[in-house]
């Protein structure tokens, strides 16, 4: 899996990048057939960062979240969080469909001769 971190309008440090890293591959417990996570995060008003995070998944499957706040980790978190939710409802949807009840003949009882 890729993971790509960039910045605009400004520059992160290594240790950023590494915790943001840590974070966003943890996605991949949820959800194991992911292709690659792109980070963007606009500091072009530093007192409010804006994270962007796009995810591929396998089978053409794309997932997005954005949030901006007054922290640049607690952005990334609440991105996460809101990337999370979407993986575990997807991933629910995909399991489900192999569960639907199959169709089954359902073979008429023999009449009751006492009723008859």
């Amino acid at each position: 899996m890729q993971v790509n971190i960039s910045a605009r309008h400004g520059h992160l440090s290594e240790a950023s990048q590494e915790k943001i890293r840590t974070k966003v591959e943890k996605l991949t417990r949820i959800f194991d057939r992911l292709t690659s996570i792109e980070v963007r995060i606009d500091l072009e008003h530093e007192e409010t960062p804006l994270v962007d995070l796009r995810v591929s998944a396998e089978h053409k499957h794309d997932f997005a979240a954005t949030d901006q706040s007054d922290n640049l980790m607690a952005s990334v978190d609440s991105a996460v969080h809101k990337l999370e939710q979407q993986l575990r409802k997807y991933k629910e949807k995909i399991q489900q469909r192999g569960r639907t009840p199959s169709n089954r003949v359902s073979i008429p009882s023999e009449s009751n001769p006492e009723t008859d």
